[in-house]
């Protein structure tokens, strides 16, 4: 299933600048950036909990957020790119 993953991290001092290093990193672990804080993650239903455990453990919930939006399985027609940075297949190997 598709589950984009947002998050806001409060980046006032030095802790808050290195949860959001951590947060982008284990999002990278998981799935394709598609914007500064947004995240296309193509997993199953364990791996969502698992990378949601990992963002909750990392994350202040005084002062910063996640969201993880479930788009399922058909969500090719449910996403729609306009401007910069073409879209591309979560689900296709990337070859560089």
């Amino acid at each position: 299933m598709l589950v984009l993953i947002t998050y806001d991290v409060n980046t006032e001092d030095a802790a808050g600048r290195a949860r959001l290093r951590k947060v982008a990193k284990q999002c990278v672990n998981y799935g394709q950036r598609v914007q500064n804080s947004v995240f296309e993650c193509n997993v199953d239903a364990a791996k969502c909990r698992q990378i949601k455990a990992l963002l909750e453990g990392i994350i202040d919930k005084k002062t910063d957020s996640l969201r993880f939006y479930y788009l399922g399985d058909n969500y090719k027609n449910k996403i729609e790119h306009i401007g910069a940075k073409p879209g591309f297949d979560v689900a296709e190997p990337l070859i560089f």
